[in-house]
């Protein structure tokens, strides 16, 4: 019997635990769910830009290897090594004493066969002269003949003689003529020497910045085959790249109404900006890209011969374009979608997107990746552009920036 009275008091002493923890978890049930902390920004209307994006190479419109053209011992250099020269700037002498010697002998050699073509000349007229005389002793001859003045012998004499005065005319007409053609070839070849003489001053062919010097004072250089120095023109400069082959009828077509732009930056420094004016007319079948090429005025030398720069091809402008970061759009089992925002409540919201595009306008994040949207989304809209994984629909959020534009 005192076993039964004690055991009520124990059972409600149990019980009152219980009861106070069935209250604490209606009441943890009925609290509002955690805001989810993201970052957020607008749906902005704006101008976007068709561009093509590549890399490319530069390269100066005129290279020379200038070569010796004669051979010959480098007396003095005449510039220093990567500085800028003119065109016609003298560069090298090359030693021209055995040049010189050679002129000398061979004016004396035009001096001899004009002496003799002078000589020639003088003999043809003294022979001229006596094959008058000769002519008019056999015509005399002749007549007195058939009047039987004198004998047949005689009159052949004198003809005969007249024959060899006409053969000496013609020999001597032959020599004139030698003579002349010796003259002419002594001149020739005199001048030709004069004019390697001249090549023994080696000049800039083009203005340009001068590279390393190959070969200096004293060494000996063979004709046409040592390359001096190398020039390259620095401005204008071109700068060679690769367009995808589906842009390339829209870069024909827009380069018939005028020329395209183009920017071309290389590191830090502000974009350069030049004309396309090349378009092969082949696509390369292992890559499936066009070779362009666009010149720029690199009036500053920001450009430089043989670097590899960031290019962009601008083809259109289409205004008033709906975009957001493309960290807003995400890509689903159904396609893309974005968070859309209102009153702090999160909504899965399908979208649509045109193409993407680097930012230009953005002062926040200047070349970051934009999205032009096609439909899904309207201008002013709030959008989530991180922290969208712990987001479901109709989850509350917690805004950890403004919302600047994208």
């Amino acid at each position: 019997m005192k076993v039964r009275k004690v055991l009520p008091p124990l059972c409600i002493l149990m019980c009152i635990p219980l009861a106070s923890c069935s209250r604490a978890v209606v009441h943890a049930d009925a609290s509002s769910p955690e805001a989810v902390p993201v970052h957020i920004t607008q749906v902005i209307s704006q101008d976007v830009p068709l561009e093509v994006e590549a890399v490319g190479n530069v390269e100066a419109v005129e290279r020379v290897d200038v070569k010796p053209r004669i051979a010959g011992q480098i007396r003095t250099v005449a510039f220093t090594e990567g500085k800028d020269v003119t065109k016609g700037q003298l560069l090298f002498t090359i030693d021209r004493d055995t040049m010189s010697r050679q002129q000398a002998q061979q004016q004396a050699e035009l001096d001899r066969d004009i002496a003799m073509e002078q000589q020639a000349v003088a003999v043809a007229a003294r022979d001229d002269a006596s094959q008058r005389q000769h002519k008019a002793d056999s015509d005399i001859a002749v007549k007195l003949g058939q009047l039987g003045v004198i004998s047949g012998q005689a009159v052949n004499q004198s003809v005969t003689a007249g024959d060899a005065a006409r053969s000496s005319l013609r020999a001597d007409q032959a020599a004139i003529a030698a003579a002349a053609g010796a003259v002419k070839a002594d001149r020739a070849r005199l001048a030709q020497t004069q004019l390697q003489l001249n090549f023994s001053d080696v000049t800039a062919p083009i203005s340009g910045r001068t590279g390393a010097i190959a070969v200096k004072a004293g060494n000996v250089v063979l004709q046409n085959d040592t390359t001096l120095v190398t020039l390259l023109q620095l401005a204008p400069i071109r700068v060679t790249f690769g367009a995808p082959e589906q842009a390339l009828a829209e870069v024909q077509r827009l380069s018939a109404i005028g020329s395209l732009e183009v920017e071309a930056t290389n590191g830090d420094h502000l974009p350069a900006k030049g004309r396309l004016d090349f378009i092969d007319n082949s696509v390369d079948a292992t890559t499936g890209t066009v070779r362009l090429k666009a010149t720029f005025s690199n009036a500053d030398r920001t450009l430089w011969p043989g670097e590899f720069v960031n290019v962009r091809l601008r083809l259109r402008v289409d205004p008033n374009q709906l975009i957001v970061p493309q960290s807003a759009v995400q890509q689903g089992l159904e396609g893309k979608y974005a968070w859309r925002i209102k009153s702090n409540v999160a909504a899965m919201v399908p979208v649509t997107v045109l193409r993407t595009c680097r930012s230009t306008n953005s002062p926040s994040q200047p070349g970051s990746e934009i999205a032009v949207l096609g439909s899904g989304l309207s201008l002013g809209d709030t959008v989530v552009t991180e922290g969208q994984l712990r987001l479901t629909p109709g989850a509350h959020i917690t805004p950890l920036n403004t919302t600047p534009n994208p």
